[in-house]
């Protein structure tokens, strides 16, 4: 038999301006990248009736600023334990200070690790980093995908990240704001490239594919402040969805993110 509550997260702040996520089990709390300063991410867990005190890890996905920028000062205020695979670690390591070395952990990719109750399964992505990789967490047969920064998603992510109770789902860009905005075309073609970032019809195409019996909540994430809006994010999701005749606002729901306040925190 199910418990009626496996664990907890909030999103605390998805967007080009940083990214991080909270996760809380019984016997675990975790960030998933700290990609703002210490005092805002302290003020948005707060915002969750949450301390960084009560943390005991970081899970860092790639080194880019937007996810690493308050990775060191909550390591070294906190004495957190902060897990990336080698990669990230070399190409992270002078951008976020000193950490003690027994705060640092290899995480590598396409493995599982247990931390307390949870378990945690890394898979790669398609972007320009190091070598970036996201989670699926797991406990009690429920489970939480984040997936954002990929240019793409590969067949096998797809069965990696199938049938989720809930997801943070990349939507960071409408195509035609992104074509008609002022970014230099070198920009523009690295955020369209298979090393970029899904548009919102690319994400809600790879949910056509993924979403499951199980699936209750879809969080899209990582809008680009200039080349996108919550509302179309929000309706490309909902329109290409409700076109496969999945049941919108039925059987799940699509809620939107923000880069500067945290989503409630929602019960897996």
């Amino acid at each position: 038999m199910e418990s009626k509550e496996a664990f907890k997260v909030s999103i605390l702040a998805s967007g080009s301006t940083g990214n991080s996520l909270y996760i809380e089990s019984e016997k675990k709390r975790i960030l998933v990248d700290a990609g703002l300063s210490g005092k805002k991410i302290t003020s948005l867990m707060a915002e969750v009736g949450r301390s960084p005190e009560d943390l005991d890890a970081i899970l860092v996905t790639h080194e880019h600023k937007d996810h690493i920028h308050g990775v060191g000062v909550l390591a070294r205020k906190y004495k957190l334990d902060v897990y990336a695979n080698e990669k990230t670690w070399s190409a992270m390591d002078t951008m976020i200070g000193k950490v003690d070395v027994a705060q640092k952990h290899i995480f590598e990719m396409g493995k599982v690790l247990t931390l307390g109750d949870l378990d945690i399964e890394s898979f790669g992505v398609s972007h320009d980093a190091a070598a970036p990789q996201f989670y699926r967490f797991y406990k009690d047969n429920r489970s939480f995908v984040v997936l954002t920064d990929t240019g793409y998603c590969s067949d096998n992510i797809r069965g990696v990240i199938k049938d989720a109770d809930a997801y943070l789902m990349e939507s960071n860009h409408d195509l035609e704001m992104l074509r008609m905005g002022g970014y230099p075309w070198s920009l523009k073609q690295r955020i369209l490239g298979d090393h970029g970032h899904l548009s919102n019809e690319d994400g809600a195409l790879v949910m056509t594919d993924i979403i499951g019996d199980r699936t209750k909540r879809i969080y899209l994430g990582h809008l680009s402040k200039e080349n996108n809006l919550k509302e179309l994010a929000h309706l490309t999701m909902e329109n290409t969805l409700r076109e496969k005749d999945f049941g919108v606002d039925e059987a799940f729901r699509v809620y939107d993110t923000d880069p500067d306040s945290a989503t409630e925190l929602f019960s897996i």
